[in-house]
């Protein structure tokens, strides 16, 4: 009887347990729900399918991550992926029961969502992920100084519409 599990295989739950993580990751390229689970499925379809490369890598992690990058590169590049307005979409975050907290979570999204996706995907790469920058670098194979660069210009881009939102009157 043939085994499921492909040789050399990374744990399946070690995989499944960055589901989480690959799905916000996801949320964050895809800014459609539906388009992120199909990210997210493609991503651990393609790791499991090369599980023998796994062995070289160590961090599942980075190697992760870099799959779905590159397989979201890819669509953008074949022109297959549908831009839709995430203001559409707002997606589920439990949030506190207080007004302001509600507002001041609202204005973060749609700062964020008003990034470039390449300061996006390092600013949530680093401050939800925790991710090092050299391991971020790995994942987006990019200079390392990219990363450093992207993240300081998502950071001054984020402040300055969080600030812009903070002027104006809530709608």
């Amino acid at each position: 009887m043939a085994s499921l599990h492909p040789p050399s295989s990374p744990d399946a739950g070690a995989m499944l347990g960055w589901l989480p993580r690959l799905r916000l990751y996801a949320r964050a390229l895809r800014r459609n729900r539906e388009d992120a689970d199909d990210l997210v499925q493609d991503t651990l379809e393609r790791a499991w399918s090369r599980a023998g490369l796994w062995q070289g890598v160590g961090d599942m992690r980075t190697w992760l991550f870099s799959i779905m990058h590159n397989l979201h590169v890819d669509a953008l590049r074949r022109g297959r992926l549908d831009v839709v307005e995430l203001d559409e979409h707002i997606p589920e975050i439990p949030v506190a029961a207080t007004q302001a907290e509600r507002l001041a979570l609202r204005d973060l999204h749609k700062a964020l969502v008003a990034l470039p996706v390449e300061q996006c995907e390092v600013l949530l790469l680093v401050g939800v992920d925790g991710m090092a920058y050299a391991e971020i670098a790995q994942a987006l194979d990019i200079p390392i100084g990219t990363v450093m660069s992207r993240l300081s210009r998502g950071r001054d881009r984020l402040r300055g519409l969080m600030l812009e939102q903070e002027r104006r009157p809530h709608s």
